[in-house]
């Protein structure tokens, strides 16, 4: 299909819904009557040629009491959806009145194969025909998608000039692309820029694309919304296999929580001739991702997703039992020999646990492995403490060297928000040479401005943008453009959180006394804190166990023998300090040491570390290693402008004056 047809059959249909539902709703809710109606136009074109084989099937199938007909009714129809009624679109025009033509088209309705019933219920069409009907809005859409101006029918050899189903589903893009463009704040939450998916889909395939050989591949999407990112990440798979005489075979498997979203993708799917993956996509309210995994036992080749970035989970932590009573194998892993390591984030926002999701469907016994793509927000890169879900994924990812990358994409490349974003990257078979490194990519000023704004998306990734960027990823080291891509360990993001104590000094204490809990909670509320006195003591060790005033065991006189107690620390002076993983050991055992006797000790010599509270954390900081200072301006120019002002200033005195 040309594009002048594309455009042609595009604007015919979307000039249907100012003709005829301009009076019946309010622009943003004509896509819930001219959505379906596309889809239904485009199946009936489908199905009339056999549509007498079907009516045939289906009247022996009932005489002979068969109950399960799916199968021999889509042998029937030759396509992987049918339609049973005696109608179609042409003969609704029929009916002698509104009531007949309604209770006719319900029977049409009802005639379809349970797939395309699934696509009805979800974007509740059948809600809309007594307004339709009332109206008498109902026949006149019905006049114009049978307009001779508007031909979908199939592309066939007898008819040569009709359209495939690649161009029929590029139609059906295109409408949803301009109703979620009408809808600026819903666009984002479920339609990903095609540019942006297009650089995803190139960082997922092209880096192994010469290693890709014949054969079968799973795709997924955990949050697939309307379900372009599948389908666009099948075609770019198809296509560079295919230059490179590789024949692949693809199978395309989603989720999507939203319903209407949902039933687009399916019916995108459909509309494309992709029936068997229209079967394996599923959706709807009760399928959310996080609660109710619909792939809880399989593993897939290529994973991609957008998922929603600062959304409560909090529904989605209630019924899997909160976060004490989960046990998801997704989200409770074993790692650096804890059985039960937590990767559960805050309620407030659960985009990371989509990325744990799709990482707990790697593959893990194929030469290829697993691909990921995914995009986040910043905080994805740093929020959640050291032991928090974000930190602990973040660990959990990098330890097992599974993220190859990260791309700071430009702002305002999403529709309904103006935030950075950023593409993750993620494989478990890292080639040699960036085995225990993690390659961060600068590409937040490479975009190509709009003519026109759509939303709040003002800019684009042309294709040179998304060259350059796989330039940047292949080249790897980063010795070409070293401004926008660096090269780090992976234990450069990483750092140890320690807790470092001080001992309670209360005015009146014992020096060589050991105090109990119970004499502790009293001193607390009598005594005055007091610098100069000494620290309470609240635990003596067995004769022999060293000393290490570093761990919090000193030496101490108790009763007019040397010994090694414990003191109560005071909360008030309790501090914390975050050490990097990379912190070199130097003369001492390690470098949490080495740092504490470098920057602790010598302001607060009784400091000691509590090694029981110390945490492992991972953070991500591009500002920090993209950061470029403003360079301060110059005397001359700071006096040229005061000067400007003066001036400025003198004219407008003189305005007022005169």
């Amino acid at each position: 299909m040309n594009s002048s047809t594309h455009s042609k059959i595009v604007s015919f249909i979307w000039g249907i819904a100012d003709d005829v539902l301009r009076d019946l709703y309010v622009r943003g809710k004509y896509r819930d009557v001219i959505l379906p109606f596309t889809v239904l136009r485009r199946l009936d074109s489908v199905l009339e040629p056999t549509k007498k084989a079907v009516l045939t099937m289906k009247s022996a199938l009932d005489t002979s009491g068969i109950d399960n007909q799916d199968a021999a009714l889509r042998q029937a129809a030759e396509q992987d959806f049918y339609n049973t009624s005696p109608f179609t679109l042409r003969d609704l025009r029929a009916a002698r009145s509104q009531a007949q033509l309604r209770a006719d088209f319900e029977a049409y309705l009802d005639g379809f194969s349970p797939n395309v019933q699934e696509i009805l219920d979800n974007f509740e069409f059948r809600n809309q025909i007594p307004r339709l009907t009332k109206a008498d809005g109902l026949g006149a859409l019905i006049e114009k998608f049978l307009d001779p101006s508007l031909d979908v029918s199939p592309r066939t050899a007898a008819n040569p000039g009709g359209l495939d189903n690649h161009g029929m589903g590029s139609v059906f893009e295109e409408l949803v692309r301009r109703f979620n463009e009408e809808n600026n704040e819903e666009a984002g939450e479920h339609w990903t820029p095609r540019d942006a998916v297009r650089l995803m889909t190139r960082l997922m395939f092209e880096p192994i694309a010469d290693q890709i050989p014949s054969g079968t591949y799973l795709l997924y999407d955990g949050a697939m919304g309307t379900g372009g990112m599948l389908t666009v990440a099948e075609e770019t798979l198809e296509g560079l296999t295919a230059k490179r005489g590789t024949q692949v075979s693809t199978h395309l498997y989603g989720q999507e929580i939203n319903a209407e979203t949902y039933a687009i993708a399916k019916a995108d799917l459909i509309l494309k001739g992709k029936g068997k993956a229209a079967d394996d996509v599923v959706g709807g309210p009760e399928w959310s991702t996080l609660s109710n995994d619909a792939y809880p036992s399989m593993e897939f080749d290529f994973m991609l997703s957008n998922p929603p970035y600062g959304k409560s989970w909090k529904t989605d932590l209630d019924r899997m039992g909160g976060k004490t009573g989960i046990r998801d194998p997704r989200f409770i892993v074993t790692h650096d020999g804890d059985p039960e390591y937590s990767l559960l984030t805050r309620s407030s926002d659960g985009q990371l646990l989509f990325l744990a999701n799709l990482v707990s469907k790697m593959k893990h016994k194929t030469p290829l492995g697993s691909r990921i793509a995914e995009v986040h927000n910043g905080s994805s890169l740093f929020t959640g403490d050291a032991g928090q879900g974000e930190s602990n994924i973040r660990r959990w990812i990098i330890e097992n060297d599974w993220l190859e990358a990260i791309v700071a994409l430009p702002l305002n490349m999403f529709y309904n928000t103006g935030i950075a974003t950023y593409v993750w990257v993620l494989t478990n078979r890292k080639p040699e040479n960036r085995k225990g490194k993690v390659q961060l990519i600068d590409a937040s000023g490479w975009s190509t401005p709009l003519r026109k704004n759509l939303g709040k998306k003002n800019c684009e990734l042309s294709t040179a943008d998304i060259d350059r960027v796989l330039a940047s990823f292949l080249s790897f080291d980063g010795a070409d453009d070293e401004e926008h891509s660096k090269v780090f360990d992976n234990a450069d993001f990483g750092y140890s959180k320690v807790v470092v104590e001080r001992p309670l000094r209360l005015a009146g204490v014992d020096a060589s006394r050991v105090y109990t809990a119970a004499d502790i909670r009293k001193l607390k509320e009598s005594a005055e804190p007091d610098e100069t006195a000494p620290p309470v003591v609240k635990k003596l060790h067995r004769a022999g166990t060293p000393a290490d005033p570093l761990l919090g065991r000193f030496a101490a006189l108790v009763d007019g023998q040397t010994r090694v107690v414990e003191y109560e620390p005071d909360t008030d002076l309790r501090d914390t300090e975050q050490i990097p993983l990379t912190e070199p050991a130097g003369e001492w055992r390690d470098g949490i040491e080495a740092f504490v006797r470098r920057e602790v000790l010598p302001y607060a010599p009784d400091a000691w570390v509590d090694e029981t509270k110390t945490k492992i954390g991972y953070e991500i900081s591009f500002t920090k290693h993209f950061y470029k200072p403003t360079p301060l301006r110059t005397l001359d120019e700071i006096r040229a402008d005061i000067r400007a002002l003066e001036a400025e200033t003198d004219t407008l005195l003189s305005e007022i004056v005169g």
